[in-house]
């Protein structure tokens, strides 16, 4: 691996639009699990479902309850999990005016903002807030939770229609605002840093290459090999390392 430290901290000390995209690698730090993993949500059933029909949205639409019965266990206990040396890291960096194109995240768990970041844009939502399907009536994570732990689906006030969480299901398009808004800054960067994503998931998976189609550099960290790894100058396997090198170099 090309994991020379002091190449990226050149180039991050050298950066006049530096971005980041970061993946649920970075959570699993904070004890979170991940999707494609060995031990990752997708490689668990639930009642004999994959947990990628769980997810599309047409069976939400039509199957709510246990949608939410799966989730309960999984998102909605994920509240009193803390950033990790990643996400701490992230926060130093935009502290010290690093970060000038922010932080795209394909993360729902909302711990870069845990962490302090303040741009921070999600690509694929977030479970801190959820919608009526029927009337568009707002439920905040907290009321959500509270009514999962009561036993309850969450339903309108209004008119009793199920609320969704405020996540990108399968099937549903990204926020186009939100993607604009990354490929402008992917294309604009002189450098972008993933960390922990597979760069499977399409679009958010061929942003970092708008940087490199721009004339822009790419370094990566993540635990498995990715589409891009060819392409980039610094590669690491190891983002706990990263997390502490990083902070490190700030300090």
């Amino acid at each position: 691996m090309d994991s020379d430290y002091s190449l990226l901290f050149d180039a991050i000390a050298s950066s006049r639009n530096m971005v980041v995209l970061t993946g649920a690698g970075i959570s699993t730090l904070s004890g979170i699990a991940d999707f494609r993993s060995s031990n990752g949500l997708y490689s668990r059933e639930f009642g004999h479902m994959r947990v990628e029909e769980i997810l599309d949205i047409s069976f939400f639409l039509s199957h709510s309850d246990i949608f939410y019965q799966w989730a309960k266990d999984t998102w909605y206990e994920d509240r009193d999990y803390e950033p990790s040396v990643v996400h701490r890291a992230l926060k130093l960096m935009e502290d010290r005016g690093y970060l000038k194109q922010g932080i795209f995240t394909q993360n729902i768990d909302s711990l870069h903002q845990k962490a302090g970041s303040k741009s921070v844009y999600e690509l694929h939502g977030t479970t801190r807030r959820g919608f009526c399907v029927s009337c568009n009536e707002h439920m905040d994570g907290d009321r959500i939770v509270s009514e999962l732990k009561n036993g309850r689906i969450p339903l309108c006030s209004r008119c009793s229609s199920p609320i969704k969480p405020d996540i990108v299901f399968y099937g549903e398009n990204l926020n186009p605002h939100i993607l604009k808004r990354a490929e402008i800054a992917f294309k604009k960067a002189d450098l972008a840093i993933v960390l922990g994503s597979s760069l499977v998931v399409n679009p958010a998976a061929s942003l970092p290459y708008m940087t490199l189609e721009n004339g822009g550099r790419v370094a990566i960290v993540n635990r498995d090999p990715t589409y891009i790894d060819p392409y980039c100058f610094f590669k690491s396997r190891e983002l706990g390392e990263f997390g502490e090198k990083v902070a490190d170099f700030l300090s």
